[in-house]
């Protein structure tokens, strides 16, 4: 009989050195399925449709979007466990996935950004990395994840981009606006040397000399925000999802956009395509074949 407490470690690396997957989508999994085995009190082979739809039933409070991911999680480690021989058949395929819709990101105005990027006061090192970060999270469309841990070696200010690591350690170049390149190279001259060489190449530092936490990232655009009196509920990524509905509303092409956010599917990026309807008729008919010269 499998147990949890083995299997799914054994399941984690899995995702981590076959699948490629982040730290945190594997932790993400990981919490899930433990929560769901504490739960169910029962070894994975003996697990039913029946023992998933009541996991859920006893946790109703939760968004549908929360129990999408969960269902993801367990289907994901049921077909591991065929892989691997233990199991013949996923429960998973018997339970219906809960409809979800698209959710809307929450998007900031360009004055709003503008406002948040001005608000950093820039005498000290530490301001001009928070200016910096700000305008790269923003300016590159960039992941939390991406923007901390970004290196020196990775930015081409000649040539003018950033060779960022994305999901499942997909590498992609993304282009450097004037602004973010300024804001760079202000806090790299004013950035201190760590005494760690091992953080001596990630451009964002804490006044520790480590490398920048996501925690830390998240606490320094909420109190851009507060200081520039945005009263929104916003986080790193609302960043990039105003990044990516600004060019979108300015008539960038979606595939351009996908490839510069690192989405493997459109789909993902067809969500930022929220704009005035005018915007988007007056774009397709200029473009349109059969329109009038």
């Amino acid at each position: 009989m499998l147990s949890p407490r083995q299997i799914i470690p054994e399941y984690g690396s899995y995702l981590r050195i076959e699948r490629s997957m982040s730290e945190n989508t594997v932790s993400s999994y990981v919490s899930d399925l433990s929560l769901f085995f504490d739960h169910a009190g029962k070894a994975p082979e003996e697990i039913s449709a029946d023992d998933i739809v009541a996991y859920f039933s006893d946790r109703r409070s939760i968004s549908k979007r929360t129990q999408a991911r969960i269902l993801s999680a367990l289907r994901s480690f049921f077909n591991y466990l065929i892989l691997e021989g233990y199991i013949t058949d996923n429960p998973c395929d018997r339970v219906d996935a809960p409809k979800t819709g698209r959710r809307l990101p929450g998007v900031l105005s360009v004055d709003e950004i503008n406002a948040m990027i001005s608000s950093v006061v820039t005498s000290s090192w530490t301001g001009l990395r928070d200016r910096a970060l700000l305008e790269v999270m923003y300016g590159c469309g960039l992941r939390v994840s991406e923007a901390v841990t970004l290196k020196i070696s990775d930015i081409f200010f000649r040539e003018g981009f950033v060779r960022i690591i994305g999901k499942g350690d997909k590498q992609r170049l993304v282009p450097l606006g004037d602004m973010a390149s300024e804001a760079l190279e202000s806090y790299l001259q004013a950035r201190p040397e760590p005494d760690d060489p091992n953080n001596s190449d990630y451009v964002f530092l804490n006044v520790r000399g480590s490398r920048l936490s996501r925690v830390s990232a998240f606490n320094l655009v909420k109190s851009a925000a507060m200081a520039a009196g945005i009263t929104k509920t916003i986080s790193p990524h609302s960043l990039r999802h105003s990044f990516a509905t600004h060019l979108i509303a300015n008539g960038a092409d979606l595939r351009a956009v996908q490839e510069m956010l690192g989405h493997e599917s459109i789909l993902t990026t067809e969500i930022y395509t929220h704009i005035d309807p005018a915007t988007w008729q007056a774009v397709i008919l200029r473009y349109h074949p059969r329109s009038h010269d």
